[in-house]
């Protein structure tokens, strides 16, 4: 249904100020008080807001206030108050049952003007400006309907002049003469009307004038007008048309809502083959049996909106290279990846597109803040640590020549921990411009962090696990000697990781006190984490991706046999990168598999609305029940 916001025109209070002085001097009389100052006329300014906190689809802006200068423009020192009105949202269309009648325009916004006599809110009278939504639609602001009264007052005459003071040895001045009134000033007048749809409002709305009523009669004329604005309502649902399955299958088409009637067994509908950007289909289950959603060749769903994790399906994207290490902001928008004996790769679309930063060096480890806006990149075979500020587009030398093996940031990236293969773990406290040794001389192979940088983790080669709670400061050896390879943490550090090389996968969930072995014994080289520590994904030498949703007790293999090297994943798991060796990144979003044989299947009074956008994929807008995503 559509909305149009409310315009709100509160605590718009209008004060004419005025003064006088007088009295004499000496034996003379007291002069005649000066006039009184005019008064200051009110001025509103309107202005086209855009989508943000104000208003999430954008509107507008109305600042108001006195004209103290009197050049005739609302200057920002003087805007006394601000208001936001908002544009509506687009319609949603229906989920189960009949057939719904079209939705109602949106509720309008009135805005009234009434005469307010001398008293506590206008000392000397003026306008109250009662402002509210039109609930019943009659085009008339009921007592009911009025949601803010702002007033408008008129200017108070000016000051009596004082007595005149007295002269040396004279007589007493007589009392001045008061000073005229001020002139009241002009006042604001607001008026809103219906705006048919066109040029200005696409699917129709409000439009806003305002102005100053300077030939005082109460009514905005055109010739006062000093601004317009539109309120515009969002763009209506396309119609749905509702049509009832008893048999065991169905073509769908496009803008059309089926409802799955069979109790014997599921109804399939398959996707429309040839939607238009924009087209939506609707599903819902009212017969026992049922119902499931069947993609023709080429076609896939998003599956985040179901809280689905990504894995399933796999693009090779970018340049093929040597990739030995990939991170990733917490959106999984903004990735870095680095090549052996290459240079730095960043990218801000989800590994569409890539770019070429720094200059070619032996990198072999890569992190990154939540937000990808600071990375941290190492060097083997006595490189540097390199650090960006900037999303990488510039870096950093930072540290000495050392052999690093391996980097890890907090969310902020204040906070990091690099580890020297042959040496000792190092930690960093702002941003890398100083690091502190840690720890003993150990062959050390992998590192990981908490979201705060307070609980850190690290793998030795041929060697055990240890575990700090303070930063780096101490550090306590867990688990056993094992050829470890990889490790990632939870945002909190509390599930943890960790690979073995020819070995298992191992995973905690007390911070690495205790662990438990879990999958097979595979080649594994890079492990990631989602932030709850639930979705889990590790990829194999020479082998595949495998993808857990169960914090680790059960694991999926996807893609296909290849050398697999890093990876990385988004907080919520929805994200995945990984890099092949000699060959290109791969990228995953969460998804049905690709093409026939992927399906999303719901059972009765479970429903589902897809909306098609682009290139063979469709959108899950909203659901209803525990669906089964194949």
């Amino acid at each position: 249904m559509k909305t149009l916001a409310s315009l709100v025109l509160s605590s718009l209070a209008l004060a004419v100020l005025a003064s006088a002085c007088g009295g004499g001097n000496g034996v003379f009389d007291g002069e005649r008080g000066a006039a009184g100052a005019r008064g200051a006329n009110a001025l509103v300014a309107l202005s086209a807001e855009a989508p943000g906190a104000h208003c999430s689809l954008g509107g507008l802006r109305v600042d108001a206030g006195r004209d103290l200068d009197g050049n005739g423009t609302l200057a920002a020192t003087e805007v006394g108050s601000t208001q936001y009105a908002c544009n509506g949202s687009t319609g949603a269309s229906g989920l189960g049952g009949a057939a719904g009648s079209a939705g109602r325009n949106g509720v309008g916004t009135l805005v009234q003007l009434l005469d307010e006599p001398p008293g506590a809110n206008c000392t000397a009278g003026g306008k109250a400006v009662r402002v509210g939504s039109d609930a019943n639609a009659d085009g008339v602001l009921d007592a009911g309907e009025i949601s803010s009264t702002g007033y408008l007052c008129d200017g108070t005459g000016g000051a009596t002049g004082s007595d005149g003071s007295n002269g040396a040895n004279g007589s007493d001045g007589n009392d001045g003469v008061d000073g005229s009134n001020g002139a009241s000033g002009s006042t604001l007048l607001v008026s809103t009307a219906a705006e048919p749809a066109g040029a200005n409002c696409p699917n129709g709305g409000r439009v806003v004038s305002a102005g100053l009523d300077s030939n005082a009669d109460g009514v905005l004329g055109a010739g006062e007008v000093t601004s317009t604005r539109y309120l515009c309502d969002g763009a209506p649902a396309p119609l749905m048309s509702w049509v009832s399955v008893t048999g065991p299958s169905v073509q769908a088409q496009s803008n059309t809502a089926y409802l799955a009637s069979n109790d014997a067994q599921p109804v399939t509908v398959t996707l429309p083959a040839s939607p238009a950007v924009g087209d939506i289909v609707h599903l819902s289950g009212a017969g026992l049996g049922g119902w499931t959603i069947a993609q023709n060749a080429g076609q896939t769903i998003y599956t985040t909106n179901l809280g689905d994790m990504a894995g399933a399906n796999w693009t090779p994207q970018g340049p093929s290279g040597t990739w030995t290490a990939i991170a990733s902001s917490a959106d999984g928008r903004k990735l870095v990846a680095t090549i052996s004996n290459g240079q730095i790769y960043t990218s801000t679309d989800g590994g569409i597109s890539w770019t070429a930063r720094d200059s070619n060096r032996i990198w072999y480890a890569v992190a990154s803040s939540a937000d990808g806006s600071k990375l941290v990149a190492v060097a083997r075979s006595g490189g540097q640590i390199h650090t960006s500020s900037d999303s990488g587009v510039t870096w950093t030398p930072r540290d000495a020549n050392r052999d690093w093996q391996s980097v890890a940031s907090s969310a902020d990236g204040s906070k990091l921990l690099a580890a020297d293969r042959g040496g000792r773990l190092y930690t960093s406290v702002d941003s890398g411009l100083t690091w502190t040794p840690r720890e003993a001389v150990r062959n050390w192979r992998a590192v990981a962090s908490s979201a705060d940088g307070t609980k850190l983790v690290a793998a030795v080669a041929s060697g055990q696990l240890y575990t700090s709670t303070d930063s780096g400061a101490t550090w306590t050896p867990r688990d056993a000697n094992r050829n470890w390879y990889a490790i990632a943490s939870s945002a909190d550090g509390s599930t943890l990781l960790a690979a073995e090389y020819h070995g298992q996968l191992y995973t905690s969930s007390d911070s690495g006190a205790t662990w438990s072995a879990r999958d097979s014994l595979r080649d594994w080289l890079a492990v990631a984490s989602s932030a709850d520590g639930s979705r889990l994904v590790a990829t194999v030498s020479s082998g595949l991706i495998y993808t857990s949703a169960d914090s680790g007790l059960s694991w999926t293999p996807h893609a296909s046999a290849q050398v697999w090297g890093a990876v990385a994943s988004s907080a919520d798991g929805s994200r995945l990168a990984a890099a092949r060796v000699f060959a290109q990144v791969y990228t995953s979003v969460a998804s049905t598999t690709l093409g026939t044989a992927g399906s999303i299947s719901g059972a009765r009074l479970d429903s589902i609305e897809l909306q098609y956008v682009g290139g063979g994929t469709f959108n899950v807008l909203s659901h209803e029940g525990k669906l089964t995503i194949q």
